[in-house]
């Protein structure tokens, strides 16, 4: 996908993603109790999340659904990131990671379990 996925386009779908396809009225009513947003906010989020192709909204009731996985949102922030800040290397960001990080040694083994399993 690609494109950036904004605070606000991310509180939008984690709603999505918990409950599934919704009408975008309830989708309002839960970010209104959630969050306090206003209808208004609400459809002006929705509609860029369309915009993007990270929704679609469909009659009746134009119901919201969610065209990425929360997993696909995650792996293109992530390459985002390590795009932007690491200048596309996966072995700076990794080592940026790991000091800021106080890993136990139980981490540390699934880590290095995950990285003999990813080759």
């Amino acid at each position: 996908m690609g494109a950036t996925l904004f605070d606000s386009e991310l509180k939008v779908m984690e709603v999505l993603w918990r409950e599934g396809t919704l009408p975008a009225k309830r989708v309002v009513e839960i970010l209104g109790e959630e969050i306090g947003w206003n209808k208004n906010t609400t459809y002006t989020v929705l509609k860029k999340c369309v915009e993007k192709g990270y929704l679609r909204r469909d009659e009746p009731d134009f119901q919201c659904t969610p065209l990425i996985t929360r997993e696909e949102a995650c792996q293109d922030m992530t390459n985002e990131l390590i795009d932007k800040m690491f200048s596309g290397s996966s072995e700076l960001f990794f080592s940026a990671f790991l000091k800021g990080k106080g890993l136990d040694e139980k981490q540390v083994g699934r880590l290095m379990k995950m990285i003999q399993e990813s080759k």
